[in-house]
């Protein structure tokens, strides 16, 4: 066996999916030896010093195959994304330079209270979110907002942006374009456009189809759904700091055979699923670092625009328990003054 395969499945070695792989096929070896020869001892299979040249031959041929079927295996699994940057991230030019190297300082800032879920976390340059390969739609998108990055910006145009698929998510997992066409269903943005004005390149991150799920758009997309977007930004005149999760649910409900099911439509191709409803968590961190938690449930339907958004308001644990989620887990209890407007 040639040095440079020796030094490859060392360095494999150190992941969890090539460890696992490893350990499958030595345990056909093994079994494979046992079988043909009941009564031989173990084969030193990782005796890379045994002086027995059957023993020696015998190493060489199992490390060969397992080195062909790494080899194959990586280039089909490891295109998924499972870390908190997306591949072939934006590049900016010199004026924009800047923007392009605070990518993790930023992801500091927005993450600031913890993670709700570590599931296929990915984070934009303004933006994180856990991303869903099954239903193709987040678990969550996590922002960090204030009165700069919500102001109007005249240098920002949204009709500019076009929703992209998200290529930094392996093709089995993808949503596309496609699969929303005649669907009568809209590209609905989990962390809204709006939130995202101080630079063209951020808005146009929120555009990416990881943050989009299918939403009724006239009477929730457009209207209602909006007016908590709308209100979410007016908080940032109230709060230093906000912090906003939002994301799908999938609710249960009584069917007409009293038996009690989650049901959600599916479109296009590849099977994208349609939340029966959206939440949207909101802290408010005030100047002296206390915060003020505010949670809202909206079903994805057509939805009086006369109803008050307070209306919506739920308590948070109903989200968590919903969504299995825990909502910036890193906040002590007592830091809170205000819970969906009622002091602690």
């Amino acid at each position: 066996m040639t040095y440079q395969k020796v030094r490859f499945l060392l360095m494999c070695s150190s992941t969890i999916s090539t460890t696992f792989i490893a350990g499958i096929h030595y345990e056909r070896h093994i079994s494979s030896q046992k079988i043909c020869k009941p009564v031989s001892s173990d084969l030193p299979i990782f005796s890379i010093m045994s002086h027995s040249p059957k023993a020696n031959s015998n190493t060489e041929i199992f490390l060969n195959n397992l080195y062909d079927i790494i080899h194959k295996f990586i280039p089909k699994s490891f295109g998924i994304i499972e870390a908190a940057s997306p591949i072939n991230q934006p590049s900016y030019s010199d004026e924009t330079n800047k923007l392009g190297t605070i990518n993790s300082n930023r992801v500091s800032q927005i993450m600031k209270y913890g993670y709700p879920g570590m599931s296929n976390i990915i984070s934009y340059n303004d933006y994180v979110l856990s991303y869903d390969k099954r239903n193709r739609v987040a678990h969550w998108v996590l922002e960090h907002l204030t009165e700069a990055s919500v102001k109007k910006n005249d240098e920002v145009d949204r009709s500019k942006c076009n929703f992209a698929e998200a290529e930094h998510v392996h093709a089995y997992f993808r949503s596309y374009n496609s699969d929303y066409k005649g669907s009568g269903y809209d590209r609905g943005h989990l962390a809204a456009a709006g939130n995202h004005k101080t630079h063209q390149k951020l808005v146009e991150e929120t555009f990416y189809l990881t943050n989009i799920a299918p939403q009724v758009g006239k009477g929730f997309n457009r209207d209602s759904w909006n007016r908590l977007e709308k209100y979410v930004r007016k908080l940032t005149k109230i709060y230093p700091n906000v912090y906003c999760c939002t994301g799908p649910l999938y609710l249960p409900k009584k069917d007409s055979n009293g038996k009690t099911y989650v049901k959600y439509e599916v479109i296009g191709t590849h099977h994208v699923a349609v939340p029966t409803h959206f939440f949207k968590v909101v802290v408010g961190e005030t100047k002296e670092g206390n915060l003020e938690m505010e949670s809202y449930v909206m079903e994805n339907t057509v939805i009086d625009d006369n109803i008050s958004l307070r209306s919506f308001q739920v308590p948070v644990d109903f989200v968590e328990r919903s969504a299995g989620l825990l909502f910036f887990d890193n906040m002590t209890k007592s830091r809170f003054l205000k819970i969906n407007g009622k002091k602690m």
